[in-house]
């Protein structure tokens, strides 16, 4: 679908007539308005918009988004994969070898027949699943064609100073987060630290929040903020290098988990657990999300495909942790198929 014009948004802000596209993370320091796209694998795609306005997301229109049925989902493991490499991963934390590691899963779907435009998506996640950094980012052209309701973020830029707001610990209500996930929560604060620290002056590093309890649609998150300034000479690229994929959704130590996740997980998580977002070289501003709650269309296998994992740690339940990957995913997935009433989007 190369007629779809190129387009970024990110809640209330529309970016279009597309100037440049590059792989090149030191492009984000130059000048322009620029929405990037990470894959979880380190393909970086770089988009230089001309026109960048504010506009509120357009409501769905009825029947322009055809989405997938519920039983049209295949899962990437199945549950059995699942929890057996929830268990797999405890004998790794047993050995020494990580503290925490996220096990992920994607689903795929066939894509509809007829058009399929991720702005219209992005609509219909817009009053079924609101976010603070939901978006789009559609370069037909460039194979990134991407519909995101992401609550987390991932870098925050305002100048020299960079933040970031890892999410450990979900469940349905807050009585439902476990000792588990406030440990996990603190670990993964401790490896952004260090992350940041590679590129920030020493002693800039802070937590100035921790373990904070997020609503969001369905569910509860653990969310802490994690603040530095950036040392001088240090850019996008020194930034995304040191940061990297991102903490939350690999594990701790992060070599050690990355390379457990490349044993047990058999599908690419392409833009999910990746970043999403835009940079204004201009103001010295941005904003990455995690790319989680995210769809994306995969044009070579004529697929839209849709992520969703769990943080395992030493308390761990398989059983409880392939759970978490459901309800990360069936409020989601129902705005996905249309199933879900926009008249209930405030329930739970």
């Amino acid at each position: 679908m190369h007629d779809l014009a190129p387009l970024a948004r990110f809640g209330g802000l529309v970016a279009t007539d597309l100037r440049d596209v590059t792989h090149d993370p030191a492009a984000l320091d130059s000048a322009g308005f620029w929405a990037v796209a990470a894959d979880f694998e380190g393909r970086l795609t770089c988009a230089r918009f001309g026109d960048v306005r504010r506009e509120p997301v357009p409501a769905p229109v009825p029947g322009r988004w055809r989405g997938p049925a519920a039983g049209d989902w295949t899962s990437s493991l199945d549950r059995a994969a699942y929890t057996a490499g929830v268990s797999r991963i405890r004998e790794y934390i047993a050995a020494g070898e990580v503290y925490q590691a996220n096990l992920c899963r994607v689903l795929s779907a066939p894509l509809p027949d007829g058009p399929v435009d991720v702005d219209d998506l992005t609509a219909l996640l817009a009053r079924g699943n609101p976010a603070p950094y939901a978006g789009t980012i559609r370069l037909p052209a460039h194979g990134v064609e991407i519909a995101t309701a992401s609550p987390e973020l991932y870098l925050r830029r305002d100048g020299r100073t960079v933040s970031s707001g890892p999410i450990k610990g979900t469940g349905r209500t807050a009585e439902d987060l476990l000792p588990k996930d406030h440990a996990e929560n603190v670990m993964i604060v401790d490896l952004v630290r260090n992350d940041l620290g590679r590129v920030c002056a020493t002693g800039s590093v802070t937590v100035p929040e921790l373990c904070a309890l997020e609503p969001h649609p369905g569910l509860v998150h653990l969310v802490s903020t994690v603040s530095g300034e950036l040392r001088a000479g240090a850019g996008w690229a020194e930034l995304l290098g040191a940061t990297f994929p991102p903490g939350s959704v690999t594990g701790a130590p992060k070599f050690s988990a990355l390379r457990i996740i490349e044993e047990l997980e058999t599908a690419p998580r392409g833009p999910y657990c990746g970043g999403i977002g835009w940079v204004d070289a201009d103001r010295g501003t941005a904003e990455l999300a995690v790319g989680i709650r995210t769809f994306w269309v995969d044009r070579a296998a004529d697929a839209l495909r849709f992520g969703t994992g769990a943080g395992i740690t030493w308390g761990s339940d398989p059983e409880g942790e392939w759970r978490e990957t459901e309800l990360k995913a069936s409020r989601l997935l129902a705005v996905a198929s249309g199933s879900y009433e926009a008249s209930g989007r405030n329930a739970g």
